[in-house]
């Protein structure tokens, strides 16, 4: 009996050890999905704050969320705010294209995947995706060709999740050329795509 009590009190502080032990592991480190570990202290300090859904604030440009929402000075920034940024790839607004030509080129597609992940990420977000071809040509042809372009960039926005009703195509043809001129370089700048951002 004198025994059992002197073992006692040595018990409950090898139990205490093991239980503070253990409880200072799972507050330095937390497991991530892949196994590894995430010091708790470095999401703190950057403001990769997760939202529950698994998903981390990396995203466009390397400060946006996933969802589209970009991260500024530890604040989330809103749709219209990310619209009015002059740098990064959702200020590039403008697709071009080649002669006579509705083909997005690989570069196109890589802004346009970003602009949809935005577009989808924003419901309040609508676009007009206005068409445009250079003189070369009658004026019903392109109008024809301005809309096959402005429908190119509609299907990649759509694939990347924007809701149809997010989206509306129109083609000036060659009535709006955005350079005069009758030389190449006029011509490459009028065969374009241009995304109009609206914020409701």
């Amino acid at each position: 009996m004198k025994l059992l009590n002197l073992m006692k009190p040595w018990m409950i502080a090898a139990l205490l050890a093991i239980f503070v032990s253990s409880c200072a592991t799972t507050q330095d480190e937390m497991p991530t999905d892949d196994g590894a570990p995430i010091d708790d202290q470095s999401q703190a300090t950057t403001g990769a704050v997760g939202d529950g859904s698994g998903a981390d604030a990396t995203g466009l440009d390397g400060a946006d969320s996933a969802d589209g929402s970009a991260i500024a000075d530890g604040m989330p920034m809103d749709a219209r705010e990310m619209l009015e940024q002059s740098e990064g790839t959702l200020s590039n607004r403008t697709i071009y294209f080649e002669f006579d030509s509705a083909k997005l080129t690989s570069e196109s597609i890589s802004i346009l995947e970003t602009h949809g992940d935005f577009i989808a990420g924003n419901g309040e977000v609508s676009v007009r995706l206005e068409g445009h071809a250079d003189e070369r040509g009658s004026r019903e042809y392109n109008i024809a060709l301005g809309d096959r372009r402005a429908q190119s960039v509609r299907r990649v926005l759509l694939f990347q999740g924007a809701s149809v009703d997010q989206l509306e195509t129109v083609s000036y043809g060659e009535e709006q050329p955005v350079m005069s001129g009758h030389s190449e370089e006029a011509w490459s700048q009028n065969r374009r795509v241009e995304l109009i951002y609206t914020v409701n």
